[in-house]
Order: C-alpha cells, then structure tokens, then sequence
C-alpha cells in the first residue's frame, strides 16, 4: 500500500489480499488487492491528481460516458453526440461494419 493510506483502505487491502488467497491465487493476491483499492482510492479523490483514469485503461464497461451534456440526447445536434452514442444508434438500426466506422462515418450511416 501507498504511504498515507487510510486505515480503511490498509484493511480493505488486507481482506482483498487473504481473500484471492484463499482462493488459491497467492502470487498475484498482493497486485490485484493493490490495484483494486489504488483505483477505489482514486475514484473517491483520495489520491493526487486523482482522475478516475483507471477506469479508461480497464477497457469499456457499462458505465456511463464522461463526455455527457446536460441536454437531453433528443435536443443536442448530431455534431455533439459522442461516437459511442452514435455507435448505440446504428446498432439499433443494424448498421453493419459499425465497428469499424469513424464518427462521422456513423453519423452519415444513421442519418444525421
């Protein structure tokens, strides 16, 4: 653990470590323990310079995009919708090689 850590986060560590080792996963219990309370730590801004970017480099999961606007999707023009918005669209309507599209690809595939 980082030096000045909580006391709750050197025990949350601690039961995460006993746990993947209970489970039989000893040699990596100790980076996973680590890694899980480092990104816990700084999703709750308790680290410097804390930017949930642990998130970003763990993939794409069903969490909600940080590039929202306060406007409902159904006012904002087209330019404002993210790729992702857009990429939800097209798979709506069955777009095929979506994937693969850029975002103004996908705007000019579904319509907008």
């Amino acid at each position: 653990m980082p030096r000045g850590s909580s006391p709750k986060r050197e025990r949350q560590y601690e039961h995460i470590k006993e746990s993947y080792e209970s489970r039989g996963q000893g040699r990596r219990a100790e980076e996973i323990a680590a890694r899980t309370v480092n990104k816990e730590r700084a999703e709750a801004g308790e680290t410097k310079g804390s930017s949930s970017r642990g998130s970003k480099s763990s993939g794409r999961s069903g969490g909600s995009s940080s590039r929202k606007s306060s406007k409902p999707a159904a006012s904002r023009g087209s330019s404002e919708r993210t790729r992702e918005q857009l990429y939800e669209e097209a798979r709506r309507k069955g777009v095929e090689g979506r994937s693969r599209m850029s975002k103004a690809q996908l705007q000019k595939a579904v319509g907008r």
